[in-house]
């Protein structure tokens, strides 16, 4: 038997030079697996833990669009604690794993139905990590909400990522940045 029988199979496409061979659910988790070089790479995503915030802060301060530094986060309210809270109190953020290192998360506001964030380090984007977590927190903000929204610079690759996940009805909120919003699938 191949060591990935018995896996769902759901694509097989060259990307950047790598391939990603499947993708495979196993309870709570989400696999990725990709060829890049002789390496393989297994990303594991699942449910955000409170033990994750330095990692997640450590990936939202790595980004090189969008980039807040910690000092920047506290004086608009996110801190480690306040984020650790959220994280025990609602199913709102997820995290995508190589090995033990946090190299991606999404968070939701729940109440809000907001995509609060999706940030991937940036040596690991172009894989289908940031696509993947923008369609768990998707996923959870449409159980509760008929069209969800996010908030992003207008001219960066995000405000594209975004669009060509389906998100648009695009509203300029200020200068620089724009509100977009998807409407949850019948």
């Amino acid at each position: 038997m191949a060591p990935f029988d018995g896996l769902p199979f759901n694509s097989l496409s060259a990307q950047n030079s790598m391939v990603r061979l499947r993708e495979c659910q196993a309870s709570s988790s989400k696999n990725i697996f990709f060829i890049e070089g002789v390496r393989l790479i297994n990303i594991n995503i699942r449910t955000a833990r409170a033990s994750d915030i330095d990692s997640i802060f450590e990936v939202r301060t790595s980004v090189l669009e969008n980039y807040l530094s910690r000092e920047e986060m506290r004086q608009l309210g996110i801190t480690e604690s306040v984020v650790a809270d959220m994280i025990e109190k609602n199913l709102c953020a997820w995290v995508a794993a190589e090995n033990d290192k946090i190299v991606g998360f999404s968070m939701i506001l729940p109440d809000e139905g907001c995509l609060f964030a999706a940030f991937v380090l940036p040596e690991y984007e172009g894989r289908g990590i940031g696509r993947r977590l923008v369609f768990l927190a998707e996923q959870e903000l449409f159980k509760h909400h008929e069209i969800a929204w996010l908030e992003t610079d207008k001219n960066s690759r995000a405000a594209k990522f975004y669009m060509q996940l389906g998100w648009g009805n695009k509203k300029e909120i200020n200068g620089t940045d724009i509100k977009l919003e998807k409407h949850r699938s019948v």
